[in-house]
């Protein structure tokens, strides 16, 4: 999720409560909190732990710093941008999904300082915490391609990107505007969230072309900057097969670098030949945004590792310095694909280590690097690749989830929103594993 900083002018009126307030030097209002647990973040995974620990806790215990006004889930983005789902339909107002027993201040971090246990919000509000979670997210950096946020800013245009609720519904016009010529479709080298999603949308987009009898007329290139199609073998070799069936070209190491809105030009760079760089001129563009740490966390360089993330064991998820910090989701360093269901999946280790480290005990549950990723291709099929941190298939179902199905279609469209908003989100989906073992029983 996005964080956007509030404006510190802007106090909203809050219950005094147990608050300790202080007058700043430009005489702007603060408010100190004090809590058992502060939770940054409130996504799926700052969700999910916050709800459980909450009712573990009891009221007033819980403190969620969540700037946003409105909860989105991003997993449907990839359905509205082949106009399958609207964005009405993944968004609910951020305080009806957050625990009622925890506190929500709506601002968010300006400042990390674990040494002292404390955050400072954008406001100037300083909250000292027993026990943190991070679960910030990704940060979207749209800038950091120069034209693209010109390109996203012109009407009705021929570039577009789901990843953003700001633009996602401009891939569905653009879908229906095109007529003829290049359709390309970019992987960032960056890390990125739900790494399957740049290609969902290029299945569909070309299931939509046949559907509107344009696909004659469009060239689909997939151009990523990954030395695979898909990082998983057992799946990747099942998309070449799609991809080859379709007529899709695939340019591996290849990595967009500049977006030129008043010719319709993308630049591209090989990345296994730096500096060496081609043009193409295209009629529908869908640009996976290179991502990243936020800024406010890789400013804090105790709590992060090299490139910003939070620095935490993969197997606990808890601080390799600081045991009074746990991290979740995006936002952390552990290696495994960044989806919601590793969020589900981490939420019950997190919450039972947390637990445990307040009991004053040693984390003892482990985080596998599971990891599911519904691969769309098209408008009623679907192959569901699940997968640890060995890369190896996880698979929950007792049949190969590598070929396109219709059953794993409808379970992504249809039976996977309301268990992210009724399960996940209050604590009660801790992912399939359970489900996984009695599917594979052997009787």
């Amino acid at each position: 999720m996005i964080r956007v900083a509030c404006n510190p002018l802007k106090l909203p009126t809050r219950p005094l409560g147990l608050l300790a307030r202080s007058i700043s030097s430009s005489g702007v209002l603060h408010e100190n909190h004090k809590c058992k647990l502060l939770v940054v973040g409130g996504g799926a995974g700052g969700c999910s732990v916050a709800a459980k620990a909450s009712n573990k806790l009891g009221a007033g215990k819980v403190i969620i710093l969540e700037p946003a006004d409105n909860h989105y889930y991003q997993p449907m983005f990839t359905l509205i941008g082949g106009g399958i789902k609207s964005l009405e339909d993944s968004y609910r107002p951020m305080k009806s999904v957050l625990p009622a027993l925890a506190q929500w201040i709506q601002d968010s971090a300006a400042k990390f300082d674990p040494e002292s246990n404390t955050v400072v919000t954008a406001r100037g509000d300083k909250i000292e915490y027993e026990y943190l979670l991070v679960a910030v997210g990704l940060q979207l950096n749209y800038d950091s391609i120069p034209g693209l946020v010109e390109a996203l800013a012109v009407k009705d245009g021929k570039v577009c990107s789901n990843y953003s609720p700001k633009y996602v519904d401009r891939t569905f016009q653009a879908l229906k505007n095109f007529k003829s010529g290049n359709a390309l479709f970019t992987f960032p080298n960056s890390p990125v969230k739900c790494p399957g999603a740049p290609q969902k949308i290029l299945y569909i987009a070309e299931h939509y072309l046949r559907k509107s009898n344009k696909r004659k007329n469009a060239n689909l290139y997939y151009n990523t900057s990954l030395p695979v199609l898909f990082g998983v073998k057992h799946y990747a070799d099942a998309l070449w097969k799609v991809v080859k069936k379709r007529n899709i070209n695939v340019n591996l190491r290849t990595h967009l670098v500049e977006v030129k809105p008043s010719s319709d030009e993308a630049v591209f760079e090989n990345l296994d030949k730096p500096g060496e760089r081609f043009t193409i001129n295209y009629e529908f563009l869908h640009v996976t945004p290179p991502m990243g740490a936020p800024n406010v966390l890789k400013a804090c360089k105790s709590l992060v590792n090299d490139v910003g993330f939070v620095d935490v064991a993969k197997e606990t998820l808890q601080h390799q310095r600081f045991s009074n910090v746990f991290a979740i989701g995006d936002c952390s360093s552990s290696p495994n694909s960044k989806t919601a269901a590793s969020v589900a999946a981490q939420s019950q280790v997190v919450y039972k280590n947390l637990m445990a480290v307040m009991d004053g005990k040693t984390p003892s549950q482990v985080f596998d690097g599971y990891a599911s990723c519904p691969l769309v291709t098209g408008y009623n099929t679907c192959i569901l690749a699940e997968f640890d941190y060995s890369l190896t298939p996880l698979e929950t179902f007792p049949v190969d989830q590598s070929k396109e199905r219709y059953s794993m279609y409808f379970m992504k469209k249809d039976l996977m929103p309301p268990l992210y908003w009724h399960m996940l989100l209050n604590g009660l989906w801790n992912g399939p594993r359970l489900m996984r073992k009695l599917m594979h029983m052997r009787l």
